[in-house]
Parts: structure tokens; C-alpha cells; sequence
């Protein structure tokens, strides 16, 4: 299918759902249905014992003979169609298409309109599961997991929580303390009362918990480091907090796939920097978190990698510290750690480096700064932060420094994402190398021997793209090192 199905939950009670067929399945979706509180009709020649029991205790009216297009006609409101006949089912579906009504064609994703899910059901609570039609096997192997997370407890806390909606909403109008309210009801001792049937106890912790919430609200801060691209490198405190909060402030690198998992109505604000385009001053960033913890928000600081690597994280704590907002911090895996093992790169290795240093060269000023002897000593890692655009400066100084020009290098471009390219080859051939293979930011750079491991170990998408050495160097006598040599 080339767009997902649109969730829906039918209220069915009361309407009458045609069900064509009268076999075994027919019988299954007819019970499904009973359930619901619909009022099924049944249109087949013949029907099942179970049917025929359900039309003796007149629970569904039968529509005797083959299909006739005219059962639709009256107060239908779906239409499923349950025969071992395909060419009876394309005819149902047909005939509901052209009276606007939504039909499901068992085992026929493309013929019908709507998708009976897989469910779990905890008395209200309702989980359902679909694989689009295409692959309900998958589904029921899904809702077998499911099944085992939410016992009934969960389905006793809705209906408590159903009881005492009114009162809920009145007393907490504001959406954000409700989200509030209801994340100290699952994560506090409600859940366990109602496990122990304590359900007097579980109703006076409910009013407890409400009366506190209405209260002054206040707000807070979560630094979150959500890694370099995979959302599958997110901790679960991670998680957690992109779910709880109202108002997620996120750099622009945060992949897609990351802030799918937050929670859907929270407030998205892209806070990004950019060494070329638009970017977001510090101060803003500061104003908004503070704007938004002093009106009772929850606030997640969302920062590509982690926090506390080149991504002003202790700026940000001592600005909140200062004014008095809470604060916690979730770390990252960082750029270095997440990148370099997708590519295949050990950052130590006992006969290659025995130190790793992690250096930002997002400006000029940066590489000012730093001790590049110290940087061209043998036996270690280098990992460069942002520092696509300084990659010339970067070769110059290090090989003014003595490093070696036959020291290996592996550009990591998105690293541990889809589209995560490996470019490989010698220090001396790096700008060269990169402006080839039109290396764009964001992008990590690894020196060291460990980079030409990723030759080797490479694991995760394509292989290392190899820089070429210069033509000149093929036939010289006193050729720099080749790609060989460096690896």
C-alpha cells in the first residue's frame, strides 16, 4: 500500500453490519460484531451451526440466497465479505464502493476499504494491531507479545480513570497538567492497588494524585542526547522523556526517525545550528527553555549525539541553574562512539592506539586553539567534529605537525543512518578525497590507523568508498604512499 491505513475505532452499537457469507469465517466476524453491540445480517444460502444458533436466539437476521447488490440498499453501515468465492467477494466490493460504503474482503488487502485489526483488550482499553492486510500473521504474532506487557490491571485503570473523567477535566482544564496527572497515575502505585483488587485504595490514590496535581504546576528541563541518527541507539530514559514531554526543543540533525517516537502532540520547536544556514543564537534557545519550564512545561532538550560532547550541554545547565529550573540529563551515544562502530572502526586497539581524543573544528578559531603536535603523536585516534568545512586546514596542520601523509582516514557521512556513506584513504589525499565523493555535512572524521580497519570490518550499508591516488603518483619513483601502504 502506498499510504498507511487512517486508525479508526467504530462505534458500531445498534447499526446493522451485512456480513456475506455463512461459513466459519463469516461466523468468526459475526461474533466480532455481536460484540461490538452491531446488529449483524447474515446473506448466504446456507449457514453454520454457530450462525444458526446466533438467528434462533435472534441475535442477527438472515438474508436467505446468493448475493443480491440490493442488501445494501437499507440502514447498511459496513459490509464484510467472508466466502470462498472471490468472484462473490469482488461483487460485494463493487457494490459497497458504489454506495460509499466500507467494505473488508477477508484475505483481500487490495480489495477492501477497511482492516480488522488484531486487538488486545483490557475493558476499555482497546489495542489494536494491523499489518495493513498484507500480513496478519505478523499482527497476531505482535499482539501475543502485547498481549503478555498490559494485564488487566490496565484495563481496571481505565475504566477507573472513565469513571472519574468529568471530574479529571474539571479540575485540570489545561492539557499539559492532565498529561501530567495521568504519567504519575501509571508510574505510581495505582497500577499495584488495582493488581491487589484494593480498589477503594486505588480511587482515594487517584484523588490524591489529582489534588496535588492541581496544584502550582511546575516545570522542567530534560537534556536528551538522541545519538547520532539510529533511533534504535535511544536509551529507554530517552524514550521515556521524549514521551512525557509537552514541548521538545530539537537540533536540526535529530533524524526523522528519532522524533517519530516522541510524543505526537508535544510542541516541536527547532532550535538548530548551521555553519552555513539559519541558526538559532544560544540566547534563544535559553529564553525558550525558561519560557516554557516557568509555564509549568515539561521541557526535553533534544541534542543530536549527546549532550555533554561539543553540544553546549554545560552552558545550558548552568543557564537553568541560575533561574532556578529543574533539571535532569539523559545521555547520548555520542557521534564518535555511534559512527565509528557502524562503520566498522575500533576508536582503541591495543596494536594500533592506545589513546583517543575527541577535537570540534567548527572554526577557524577552534584550530587556533589547539595543540597540534601533541594531536600528531603516533598511537592514537583522532575524531573531528564539524569539520567537513576545515578539512584543508586540517591535513595542513597536521602534516606541518610530522604526521605522517600515509596516515588512514575514514570520513563517516550520516553515520549509522540509511544513507551512511564510508570514505577511506590517506591523510594526504583527505580534501581531495572528500570533494570527489562530495562529502556533505553532517560528517565525522576518523585519523588513525584504526581507520583502515573499516576496510576489513565494515558491517553496516556499503562498503568504504577508497580515495584514488593522483595519476602522477603511478609512475613516480618517489610516489607518496598508496591506499595499500596507509591500510
Amino acid at each position: 500500500m502506498d499510504a498507511p491505513l487512517f486508525p479508526l475505532f467504530a462505534d458500531l452499537k445498534g447499526r446493522a453490519v451485512l456480513v456475506v457469507g455463512g461459513g466459519a469465517v463469516a461466523e468468526r466476524k459475526t461474533e466480532a460484531l455481536l460484540h461490538a453491540g452491531a446488529l449483524p445480517r447474515v446473506g448466504a444460502p446456507r449457514l453454520s451451526a454457530g450462525l444458526l444458533a446466533r438467528l434462533e436466539a435472534g441475535q442477527l437476521q438472515w438474508l436467505q440466497g446468493e448475493f443480491d447488490a440490493q442488501w445494501l440498499d437499507t440502514d447498511i453501515w459496513l459490509v464484510i465479505a467472508a466466502t470462498d468465492d472471490p468472484a462473490i467477494n469482488r461483487d460485494v466490493a463493487a457494490a459497497a464502493q458504489a454506495r460509499r460504503l466500507f467494505a473488508n474482503v477477508v484475505d483481500d488487502a487490495q480489495l477492501s476499504a477497511f482492516h480488522v485489526p488484531a486487538v488486545v483488550e483490557r475493558g476499555p482499553l482497546q489495542i489494536a494491531i494491523s499489518s495493513g492486510g498484507g500480513a496478519p500473521m505478523v499482527a497476531r504474532h505482535v499482539r501475543g507479545r502485547i498481549e503478555s506487557l498490559f494485564d488487566q490491571a490496565w484495563g481496571d485503570l481505565a475504566d477507573v480513570v472513565t469513571r472519574k473523567r468529568s471530574l479529571i477535566r474539571a479540575q485540570l482544564p489545561d492539557l499539559a497538567a492532565r498529561r501530567r496527572f495521568f504519567d504519575r497515575l501509571v508510574e505510581g502505585p495505582m497500577l499495584g492497588l488495582l493488581r491487589r483488587r484494593q480498589s477503594v485504595d486505588a480511587q482515594c490514590q487517584l484523588l490524591q494524585d489529582l489534588r496535588e496535581e492541581a496544584a502550582t504546576p511546575i516545570g522542567s528541563v530534560v537534556l536528551v542526547g538522541a545519538g547520532s541518527g539510529d533511533p534504535g541507539l535511544l536509551t529507554l530514559n530517552a524514550l521515556r522523556a521524549l514521551n512525557q514531554a509537552d514541548v521538545i526543543l530539537h537540533d536540526r540533525l535529530v533524524s526523522a526517525e528519532v522524533l517519530q517516537l516522541a510524543r505526537r502532540d508535544a510542541d516541536y520547536i527547532e532550535v538548530g545550528k548551521s555553519a552555513q544556514g539559519h541558526s538559532t543564537a544560544q540566547d534563544h534557545i535559553h529564553a525558550l527553555m525558561l519560557a516554557h519550564a516557568r509555564a509549568g512545561k515539561r521541557v526535553v532538550r533534544l541534542k543530536g549525539g549527546d549532550a555533554f560532547v561539543f553540544g553546549r550541554g554545560g552552558e545550558e545547565l548552568q543557564f537553568l541553574r541560575t533561574h532556578g529550573v529543574a533539571y535532569e540529563v539523559v545521555p547520548g551515544i555520542t557521534a564518535a562512539l555511534a559512527c565509528a562502530a557502524y562503520a566498522g572502526i575500533p576508536l582503541t586497539h591495543r596494536d594500533h592506539a592506545q589513546q583517543l581524543r575527541l577535537v570540534t573544528a567548527h572554526c577557524k578559531d577552534s584550530l587556533d586553539t589547539l595543540d597540534w603536535p601533541e594531536l600528531a603523536q603516533p598511537r592514537q585516534t583522532l575524531v573531528f567534529y564539524m569539520g567537513v568545512a576545515a578539512l584543508a586546514q586540517i591535513r595542513k596542520r597536521l602534516l606541518g605537525a610530522g604526521l605522517p601523509a600515509n596516515t588512514p582516514f575514514a570520513l563517516i557521512e550520516n553515520g549509522s543512518r540509511a544513507n551512511q556513506r564510508v570514505v577511506r584513504g590517506p591523510l594526504q589525499q583527505l580534501p581531495d578525497t572528500a570533494a570527489q565523493h562530495q562529502v556533505q555535512s553532517p560528517a565525522l572524521l576518523i585519523l588513525g590507523d584504526v581507520a583502515a580497519l573499516a576496510d576489513e570490518l565494515h558491517w553496516f550499508g556499503t562498503p568504504p568508498l577508497l580515495a584514488t591516488p593522483p595519476a602522477s603518483s603511478l609512475s613516480a619513483k618517489t610516489a607518496a604512499p598508496t591506499l595499500a601502504d596507509a591500510a
